[in-house]
């Protein structure tokens, strides 16, 4: 852990007013900076990494969704979560990519500080490169901690996001295929 980010932690505490020595703040710096680490490992992750060769030859050429994939990041404007649901749908050229992989790939480009419409497109992107797909479809429901917790504090409020590619974008009836079957 780097002993500069507890560091700040530290300083960012006793700014707000704090006594970082009282009983549960002294071990705080230390948590934090382990969290925002944890919260943050996308940036040392690869794609190639996540995907590990898990990309087998098939003969399926129909689409494969795989839906309410959550995730959990950090939004770049003001360091607060934003949490929900990815659902994820390809059209295979005769690679199909190992389940879990689409998980790991949320997983990776969501624990970095972003926007919503950027992971959206990081996600759709990463399955199209290392897929080499005919077409690929992302939708991403999301809650924001900004926009409940402070500014406006609408506590109801949620955005989704979309993303489409190839096939996807082409043709109506294929994004109507993706969207039906995730109940969009």
């Amino acid at each position: 852990m780097s002993e500069d980010l507890k560091q700040h932690y530290n300083q960012i505490i006793t700014l707000l007013g704090e006594d970082v020595n009282r009983d549960g703040l002294q071990d705080t710096p230390q948590r934090a900076a382990k969290a925002m680490q944890f919260l943050t490992d996308g940036y040392h992750t690869s794609l190639e990494d996540v995907v590990n060769d898990a990309i087998f030859e098939s003969d399926m050429d129909e689409m494969v969704v795989v839906q309410d994939i959550e995730y959990y990041s950090l939004c770049e404007h003001h360091l607060l979560p934003f949490i929900g649901r990815c659902h994820v749908a390809y059209i295979p050229d005769g690679k199909v990519l190992g389940l879990s992989k689409f998980a790991r790939i949320v997983d990776m480009y969501a624990r970095r500080l972003q926007i919503q419409e950027g992971l959206t497109k990081q996600v759709a992107e990463a399955v199209l490169k290392v897929t080499g797909a005919k077409g690929v479809g992302v939708v991403m429901e999301g809650k924001h901690m900004c926009m409940m917790m402070r500014g406006v504090q609408k506590q109801n409020s949620s955005m989704v996001t979309s993303m489409m590619l190839g096939t996807f974008r082409k043709s109506q009836a294929t994004r109507e295929e993706f969207l039906r079957l995730i109940g969009k």
